[in-house]
């Protein structure tokens, strides 16, 4: 049984001002852990019938640039909002311009079709410019500083019987290396994710429906510690509020690089082993339900249902 407010607004293994100031930051390239979970999270779609005519990609630069264009090139016809950290960036790297002192604006279609965002458009922060279909949300809940605000406003964003995908590290996440940080009496080395069906709880406290959660557990193997460490730093940092104060020194990093060198598990190849739990969830926002049980549905929904019937 797991306790609905099992997920604060802040959860407690999580320092909301380091896992904010990483998530402002612009990444030269996508992580590529977030593009193979953006990939799967894709392959999911296969499972949804209904084509959203926009939807909304969130944080698209540290969430995947690839996973975003696999999303964009599955609906062509479809409009396609981006939000976040990183969105106005986004939109410049892409060759988009952005207005300034405006709060989004249409990209022509002549935006170049490798972006796969031909046509796209740039939300301000806090905005909810249109009802979406779909909200894509690969491998950033985990770092949210506040994660009950963030799926509100998704939430928001949503239009009934919209969808929301999203991708986010498990607990079990670098369990070597806690195990590891435990035995030398160090300081966690990550930050203590949230369970799978905690989300799953927390989604339907704030008004989604139907939701859907699993989890795989991929192990990653390295030939050293160095490029295991290098991975790490891709990702995200420490974001643990018991972490070292201070930055450590290079006597430090050579301590820990030897430690994990000599003491993490090895495969029967001798590469050192490190788990990576991807927690995967699919929810719906239902329409609006009166005290004496009533149904409200906007006239518009079933228009769209009709006309999709038809068209099938």
């Amino acid at each position: 049984m797991h306790d609905p407010g099992a997920v604060p607004a802040c959860p407690p293994g999580l320092d909301p001002v380091a896992a904010a100031r990483w998530l402002r930051r612009t990444p030269a390239s996508s992580p590529w852990l977030h593009e193979w979970v953006g990939q799967r999270m894709a392959e999911r779609l296969d499972w949804i019938r209904q084509a959203p005519q926009a939807w909304m990609s969130w944080s698209p630069l540290l969430a995947g640039e690839q996973a975003h264009r696999r999303v964009a090139e599955r609906y062509p016809q479809a409009r396609v909002w981006l939000a976040g950290d990183g969105a106005a960036e986004a939109a410049r790297r892409w060759g988009m311009p952005v207005e300034a002192g405006r709060r989004w604006r249409w990209w022509p279609r002549s935006t170049p079709a490798s972006t796969g965002a031909g046509r796209a458009q740039v939300a301000s922060a806090g905005a909810v410019a249109e009802p979406v279909g779909l909200v894509w949300a690969n491998m950033i809940l985990h770092a949210a500083p506040d994660p009950r605000a963030l799926l509100r406003h998704w939430l928001q964003w949503l239009a009934v019987d919209g969808f929301l995908m999203l991708s986010c590290l498990g607990p079990d996440t670098a369990r070597e290396l806690r195990a590891l940080h435990a035995a030398h009496g160090w300081p966690a080395p990550a930050a203590d994710y949230v369970d799978m069906h905690d989300w799953g709880d927390l989604l339907l406290e704030l008004g989604y429906a139907e939701p859907v959660m699993d989890m795989e557990r991929l192990t990653l193997t390295y030939a050293s510690a160095e490029r295991l460490l290098a991975d790490l730093r891709l990702w995200g940092r420490n974001w643990h509020p018991q972490r070292h104060g201070a930055l450590r020194g290079r006597a430090w990093r050579d301590a820990w690089l030897q430690a994990v060198q000599r003491e993490l598990p090895r495969d029967p190849q001798g590469q050192l082993c490190l788990t990576v739990e991807v927690v995967y969830g699919h929810a719906l926002r239902p329409a609006a339900r009166a005290s004496d049980g009533t149904v409200t549905v906007p006239l518009d929904r079933l228009r769209a249902q009709l006309r999709q019937r038809s068209a099938g």
